[in-house]
């Protein structure tokens, strides 16, 4: 079984992308024209899927006129170790190889309480413990070799944390233990500081950063319930600020970086255009 290092080398570096999921054209973008008008933007595409619903007819053109994809999952809990049944695991790698994915990667929580089902859809956190980091870190492995893909777990948003562990060392735990990557969401890494009262950077001080292989950037719109100030997690275009502090920290030190996504796929073109413009700055400023 070849390392990750080894395997990180023979990843493809997809550059910029942007992110879709079912039916996201009728309330925002238009895929094919977006890349068509900025190509540098729209150097991948990561579908973010489902078994239930499958892969759009926007996807699947993107995916026939050779663009390069990522397969996110939507209906998995990386958690669980009973979720990860050979059925799921055979008819997604099947939707993965149908167009091409470079990769498969996921929120790495619960996506569903109880039967994988749509009236069930739920996304949670993990229980931010050893326990819990052990089991995902042996399901990460185990569905890279089953499946065949490498497998990104990403960081998921929330307004809840359980556990003792930082989310950082949480992460730090799992792909050390699944000799992974990761895909690395620095909006919801923002979110997670801030509901935690840490500053931006609080935790990435030794985190293993050379694993981070993708990076997604987000907008969330600030709200207060009860007195209480959350995010709500909703690809718009308002990106906070401490989102931009952690991308422009970890950008310099993401030696493996293969492929940064910005997720608007709810807006339109001429709104996510200045968002790419700005991560544009960073990255090449970061030399990537």
């Amino acid at each position: 079984m070849d390392s990750f290092v080894e395997r990180a080398r023979d990843l493809p570096i997809l550059g910029t992308g942007i992110s879709t999921e079912f039916g996201a054209r009728h309330s925002g973008l238009d895929l094919l024209e977006f890349r068509r008008r900025y190509p540098n933007f729209a150097q991948f595409l990561e579908i973010g899927a489902d078994l239930d619903r499958g892969i759009d007819d926007d996807a699947r053109a993107w995916a026939a006129a050779g663009g390069s994809v990522t397969y996110h999952f939507l209906d998995l809990n990386l958690e669980e170790s009973e979720d990860l049944d050979a059925h799921w695991i055979e008819d997604t790698a099947a939707a993965a190889r149908e167009v091409g994915a470079a990769w498969l990667c996921g929120d790495a929580g619960l996506w569903h309480i109880g039967p994988r089902d749509r009236g069930h859809g739920i996304l949670m956190p993990p229980i931010l413990s050893q326990d819990s980091a052990l089991e995902m870190a042996a399901n990460v492995a185990a569905l890279r070799e089953a499946s065949g893909f490498e497998v990104l777990p990403e960081n998921p948003p929330a307004h809840v944390f359980v556990g003792p562990l930082h989310l950082l060392d949480y992460f730090a735990r799992v792909i050390d233990g699944a000799d992974s990557g990761m895909l690395l969401d620095v909006a919801h890494l923002a979110v997670y500081q801030r509901v935690q009262g840490n500053a931006p950077l609080t935790g990435l001080d030794g985190f293993p950063l050379e694993r981070v292989l993708e990076i997604h950037v987000a907008g969330g719109t600030p709200f207060e319930w009860q007195g209480r100030p959350f995010v709500d997690d909703d690809h718009g275009t308002q990106v906070l600020e401490e989102t931009w502090t952690i991308l422009e920290h970890v950008l310099p030190l993401t030696s493996n970086l293969k492929a940064l996504v910005f997720e608007g796929e709810r807006n339109a073109i001429e709104e996510v255009v200045p968002i790419f413009e700005r991560i544009d700055i960073l990255r090449k400023k970061a030399g990537r």
